[in-house]
């Protein structure tokens, strides 16, 4: 602690844990989430079609972390809703990302660099969401450290949870994707933030709450962006749970990725190239689609 202090990382991270998330963060988390849902297929045939549905589903990428964990704590699932800052924030970027002339505005913030500021400033607000959510659920049930968890957990992977319904609003049907039975890196990173930052609240973690942000919060950050610019959807994680499933459960051993499980080897005779997100293959196929119709 002594390092601690001489360097001012504790003022430094106590600045950093108090700091406003809005406009600028939230802007970034908008826009991240709705570019991510512009990436599903079909979601811009459906802004075209029922800009409304569309509207309700960028609404869900970007909120439903609130309208879960609020469902969960027994309070209205449409408070978050009276932001109204917040609200039209999040209208104009959709506006933006799926009816701006020439795609100008998507083409800005799908540009690489800029998206990795964004994925960065992104995580920023997950991990706000988390540590907050912990927060709450402490104030209204003091000893309930599943219930910090879950709601923490909820807070931070909601809109992923809530995956299902919000393709039903697009007219999709998937139950395969459901993200418990598929976890993904942000959803497993966020349980396990959920669960540290239980900890400290129940006062078991001999750390600050401001330092385990600042830290959290740089854990989130540097992987979300390494694993962007890499194009790779595997999880830091993988091995560690490798190890332990097979240990506790008997599962088998191996280091890849969950949701590389249900997706065949590829071919040894095809060529080296990155591995693309499905995001990116999602967005190859719409532009294809759009090249056949005209």
């Amino acid at each position: 602690m002594d390092v601690l202090d001489v360097l001012n990382l504790g003022e430094i991270a106590q600045y950093f844990s108090k700091m406003a998330m809005f406009p600028v963060f939230d802007l970034a988390y908008y826009i991240v989430s709705i570019l991510y849902l512009k990436y599903e297929p079909g979601a811009v045939e459906v802004s075209r079609r029922s800009p409304v549905a569309s509207w309700l589903c960028a609404m869900l990428y970007c909120f439903g972390s609130y309208i879960l964990a609020d469902i969960m704590l027994g309070v209205s699932p449409i408070d978050y809703f009276h932001n109204n800052s917040h609200i039209l924030l999040a209208s104009a970027v959709w506006y933006l990302i799926f009816f701006c002339p020439l795609n100008l505005f998507y083409k800005c913030v799908a540009f690489l660099p800029v998206k990795l500021v964004l994925v960065a400033l992104k995580e920023v607000v997950r991990t706000r969401k988390i540590a907050a959510g912990v927060h709450h659920a402490h104030h209204a049930y003091h000893h309930g450290w599943l219930i910090m968890v879950i709601t923490g957990y909820v807070k931070g992977s909601g809109v992923a949870l809530m995956s299902n319904f919000e393709q039903l609003l697009r007219g999709v049907w998937k139950p395969e994707t459901n993200e418990v039975l598929n976890m993904s890196f942000p959803t497993k990173a966020s349980l396990y933030g959920a669960i540290l930052f239980t900890l400290q609240e129940a006062n078991l973690l001999p750390v600050s709450k401001s330092m385990l942000i600042c830290l959290f919060t740089l854990f989130m950050a540097t992987s979300k962006v390494f694993m962007t610019a890499r194009h790779s959807h595997g999880s830091p994680f993988a091995l560690i749970e490798s190890w332990v499933c097979h240990l506790l459960f008997g599962s088998p051993l191996g280091i890849e990725d969950a949701h590389d499980h249900h997706h065949p080897a590829p071919a040894a005779a095809a060529p080296l190239s990155p591995a693309k997100t499905k995001e990116e293959l999602s967005e190859g196929t719409r532009k294809r689609k759009s090249k056949k119709a005209e």
